[in-house]
């Protein structure tokens, strides 16, 4: 499908799936290099982070292993714009290794609050790897080690991004075309 319709929206493929993974074999074969003999944890992001961090993890040829969290930021329905808590955290964090596993960093601003807050564990050092950067929306000063792509600020969604709930579940990436 090149073009599909999300409630209101149009969109329109902007990154095919043999791109996506193409860039994934990149960012594994830098991990496997960067971290052989460190056994890393990986810490998914969930929601968005599902299918890059499954793609991720099976070409990850170093031993290792892997966690989910969730960020609670919403009051009812409205981001209050802060990470209140880090869900689903229950590893010992302490002299370890961390891979951050995101979807997409555009602010910046999440990233660093989960930064601030697992810094309050004692990792030995953490690592940022995501699919997706928007350069041009970045607010804060952040070392992302492992960028797949990056991308300008248009609304995405596909390969674990959605609209609304909806639209996480293609295998390609969707920009949008019309409101």
């Amino acid at each position: 499908m090149n073009v599909i319709q999300i409630k209101d929206k149009q969109f329109a493929v902007s990154i095919p799936e043999a791109r996506i993974l193409q860039e994934v074999d990149r960012v594994a074969a830098e991990i496997n290099r960067d971290l052989a003999g460190k056994n890393p944890l990986f810490l998914s992001v969930l929601n968005g982070s599902f299918m890059f961090t499954a793609d991720l993890m099976k070409r990850i040829e170093i031993p290792c292993e892997i966690s989910f969290v969730k960020l609670a930021s919403y009051q009812g329905t409205a981001s209050t714009g802060r990470v209140k808590e880090v869900i689903g955290l229950n590893e010992d964090l302490a002299g370890r290794t961390v891979v951050i596993v995101e979807d997409i960093v555009d602010t910046g601003l999440t990233m660093r609050q989960l930064l601030d807050q697992l810094a309050a564990h004692r990792p030995q050092e953490v690592r940022i790897a995501t699919l997706l950067l928007k350069p041009d929306k970045l607010q804060v000063d952040l070392h992302i080690d492992y960028v797949a792509m990056q991308i300008p600020n248009d609304f995405i969604v596909g390969y674990g991004l959605d609209y609304d709930g909806l639209g996480r579940n293609y295998k390609d990436i969707y920009t949008v075309v019309s409101d």
